[in-house]
């Protein structure tokens, strides 16, 4: 299949904290897949990135919906409602109703539409535990809007090797560079792309060592310190998260190829 626009809308995973691209932005797993889908086809490819971090599904709806509906791509991936788990209230309705309309207004377009699901988060996450039922309620609906509308998942629920620490960012919250490749090697794979497998799903090549309860203690009080409570303050605050922030990338823009991507010949 050879896509020849691809637009992502969703929050700060889309928009590709915490993989940065050595000029001062975010690179991320949606970066990264273009890049395989451009160099996987010959026909140039078109890439635009609507994401803004620290939104719930609504507003991922509201905000960016209709501009991507407008951009009419062929393919499209969406990911949102973890923001909506980690708010006090959470209402999974609404998420669904959400999910369900975006999955429903870019499908009526005949667009490929891809997304994923949560990994258990108690593995890399000192509140995971408590975070569980969300993260599995969030990602039943996922599974069931997706179905239901012909949507490409990829279920790193059920997949351990997306619990492994490393591939989280030392916030415990999002993906490091290292995670944000498995995820576009994985939608890659689940795209088909030419020259994809599942090599992403398999072990890192050395097992994990856990750190000693102490030394596991004085990181978790660390990461209390310098991630949980400036994110509880700004909550306290109502300080959105997003504040000043636009979309990385709002215009669609050709993909150029990798110099070392191979060439495709000509048909006929």
């Amino acid at each position: 299949m050879t896509f020849r626009r691809y637009v992502a809308i969703g929050d700060s995973s889309t928009e590709g904290l915490e993989d940065p691209d050595g000029t001062g932005g975010y690179r991320g797993w949606t970066d990264r897949l273009a890049q395989q889908l451009a160099d996987a086809q010959p026909e140039p490819m078109e890439y635009a990135n609507l994401a803004v971090r620290g939104l719930r599904m609504h507003e991922i709806r509201d905000t960016q919906l209709q501009a991507a509906l407008d951009l009419a791509p062929d393919l499209l991936t969406v990911f949102g409602g973890v923001n909506d788990v980690l708010a006090r209230h959470c209402d999974f309705a609404t998420i669904r109703t959400d999910y369900e309309a975006v999955f429903g207004a870019v499908r009526g377009l005949g667009c490929t539409v891809a997304t994923f699901t949560m990994p258990d988060p108690a593995a890399f996450n000192p509140l995971g535990g408590r975070l569980r039922e969300r993260i599995y309620a969030l990602n039943a609906i996922i599974r069931s809007e997706a179905d239901a509308h012909g949507v490409l998942v990829v279920d790193f629920q059920r997949y351990p090797v997306a619990q492994d620490p490393r591939l989280w960012f030392e916030d415990r919250l999002h993906n490091s560079p290292l995670g944000h490749a498995r995820v576009a090697d994985a939608l890659a794979w689940r795209l088909g792309l030419p020259g994809s497998d599942d090599r992403w799903s398999q072990p890192l090549p050395e097992a994990f060592v856990r750190p000693r309860p102490r030394e596991q203690l004085a990181t978790d009080l660390d990461w209390a310190v310098h991630h949980l409570a400036p994110w509880l303050g700004r909550n306290l605050r109502h300080i959105p998260h997003g504040l000043g922030i636009s979309a990385k990338r709002p215009v669609p823009t050709v993909v150029p190829r990798s110099a070392d991507a191979p060439a495709h010949r000509e048909a006929g």
